[in-house]
């Protein structure tokens, strides 16, 4: 038998290929990590943007549902909280940001033959965002904000949606919307 090696640069040309495919796998894997169900409700990491009284900007806690209150707590420190009741709205978004700060834009720069676009495509991370709107004991409105990993949004809505909450479906109206301007249109 003859066994023939791989040169170098076809073992290469194999790990370049796949090197992509193994660390998008391995994001996919560890996709629901922060997501706690138990029978007291849902528990998920959050990061608090702005709107809850007595929290600050940017805190990173834990959101969950505990019986009929929301409620967001840094670790070890007091939480806030509000009734399930006084929800308003719960709206959720999708966003993303570009990770790697200036280390990673000096280097998509520096990457030769458009290279810098690629290495962009890989370098963004995609999150959720909630905005909760609700009436405080004494009837005022009020808004917070949470940023939540991927996926986690349409969970705290839906999980919301069941306490009780009150949420108005965006995903109709913007049909209903383009279906009367189409009637303007044809007139």
């Amino acid at each position: 038998m003859i066994y023939r090696f791989a040169s170098f640069k076809q073992v290469a040309r194999a790990l370049a290929c796949l090197l992509p495919l193994i660390c998008y796998s391995s994001g996919l894997t560890d996709k629901n990590h922060d997501v706690a169900s138990s029978a007291a409700g849902v528990t998920m990491h959050a990061t608090h943007v702005l709107g809850f009284e007595g929290m600050s900007k940017n805190a990173s806690g834990n959101l969950s549902i505990q019986g009929n209150a929301l409620r967001f707590q840094k670790s070890e420190s007091a939480a806030a909280q509000i009734s399930i009741g006084a929800i308003q709205d719960v709206l959720v978004g999708q966003e993303d940001k570009q990770v790697g700060g200036k280390t990673m834009a000096l280097g998509r720069a520096a990457t030769p033959f458009g290279g810098g676009r690629v290495i962009g495509l890989f370098s963004h991370k995609k999150y959720d965002t909630v905005t909760i709107e609700y009436l405080d004991q004494n009837g005022g409105f009020h808004g917070a904000i949470f940023q939540l990993n991927k996926g986690q949004a349409q969970v705290l809505q839906n999980e919301l949606a069941a306490k009780g909450a009150h949420v108005t479906n965006l995903i109709d109206q913007p049909a209903k919307q383009s279906a009367q301007e189409d009637k303007n249109e044809s007139k």
